[in-house]
């Protein structure tokens, strides 16, 4: 099946909400992600299918977001807001060729997909519009997301595999994932890790990125109830400018879906190259910060310069952290030994 959206066309989203088809959650989310219960379908919605082209002359597919926004911001969102596409279950697809635009919640949701495609798309939504990324695999493996220009209201980019209790028994990693050749701006990040991932991430690959005014150039985020894993992720040869933090691995970030989390449940982070940044007008180099009980290890950073504006540039704050820093500026925090000799970078350079 192909679905074709001409350079004329705008495929636009209905606006009357009390009449929206509602659905069941993800197995892996417990919840709508926004708010407990259901969650409103997407207004492109695909479950088992195979072999599925969205394409077109960089067509418009309008999802008229700001009716979701008003209610999210006003409270009186009585469900979770819907996607532009959402796939599930489903394999063998390519998206391309087409402009996103003003998308009620999360653009483009791949999730329990396999063998996907996603290039030349222009993305965008105000910057004050909420929950609007850009591309999140989710539990998804064999994914390649290159050539698009975006610019929303959260993360450009975000992989993902589900959301504490639900997604550790769903136990769907994502893997073997590449993001390349993608532009952004975002107040959020321009390439991003969870913080939803229950089910683990591994074998990630993202090179050859360029972020403006955003928050976060790379942001590795988790929680203490996630479970899980994150390893094996190289990020390479990316250009930063006027972006607040240049890097961020943190294990204190986002909330739960309900109170039934499991608090022993500690993320292991291991094994995150970040290698060739170069970053102009940034306000901090980055934050490293592990977990009490789960340090993240096998941190690597090689060649990265990171400049400010006038001001200058605040260093690397660390904790519960180790790895191993070559040519970085400004100078690391100590935790990221350069001793010649026992670097975990000396496998990637």
């Amino acid at each position: 099946m192909t679905l074709f959206i001409r350079a004329t066309q705008f495929a636009l989203s209905y606006q009357d909400t009390s009449s929206w088809p509602l659905m069941e959650p993800l197995p892996s989310y417990g919840r709508g992600r926004e708010l407990p219960g259901g969650r409103y379908i997407s207004l492109i919605h695909g479950n088992g299918l195979k072999d599925v082209v969205i394409t077109g002359e960089n067509g418009t597919i309008d999802g008229q977001g700001s009716v979701w926004w008003d209610m999210w911001k006003k409270g009186t969102l009585p469900f979770t807001s819907p996607h532009l596409l959402e796939l599930m279950s489903s394999s063998d697809i390519i998206v391309s060729n087409v402009v996103f635009q003003d998308s009620p919640l999360w653009n483009i949701h791949p999730v329990y997909c396999s063998n996907v495609v996603i290039r030349n798309l222009t993305i965008l939504a105000p910057h004050d519009s909420p929950y609007t990324d850009g591309v999140d695999p989710d539990s998804c493996s064999n994914v390649c997301i290159e050539d698009c220009y975006i610019s929303t209201g959260d993360d450009a980019i975000a992989i993902k595999s589900g959301w504490d209790e639900y997604g550790i028994a769903y136990g769907r990693p994502s893997s073997n994932i590449i993001v390349r050749r993608i532009t952004s701006s975002t107040p959020f990040a321009g390439f991003a890790i969870g913080s939803e991932t229950s089910g683990g991430v591994e074998n990630i690959l993202a090179e050859h990125l360029n972020f403006f005014s955003s928050g976060v150039g790379i942001n590795i985020k988790t929680n203490v109830g996630r479970g899980g894993f994150i390893r094996n992720v190289a990020v390479t040869d990316i250009t930063l400018e006027n972006v607040r933090y240049g890097l961020s691995i943190a294990g204190d970030v986002g909330g739960h879906p309900d109170e039934h989390y499991n608090q022993t449940a500690l993320l292991v982070v291991d094994f995150i190259t970040i290698k060739n940044i170069q970053g102009q007008n940034i306000k901090q180099a980055g934050l490293i910060k592990g977990i009490v009980n789960s340090s993240f290890s096998r941190i690597c950073l090689s060649n990265i310069t990171l400049s400010g504006d006038s001001a200058r540039i605040r260093p690397w704050i660390c904790e519960a952290a180790s790895g191993s820093a070559i040519q970085v500026q400004p100078f690391p925090c100590s935790e990221l030994s350069s001793t010649p000799g026992t670097s975990v970078c000396t496998g990637s350079l």
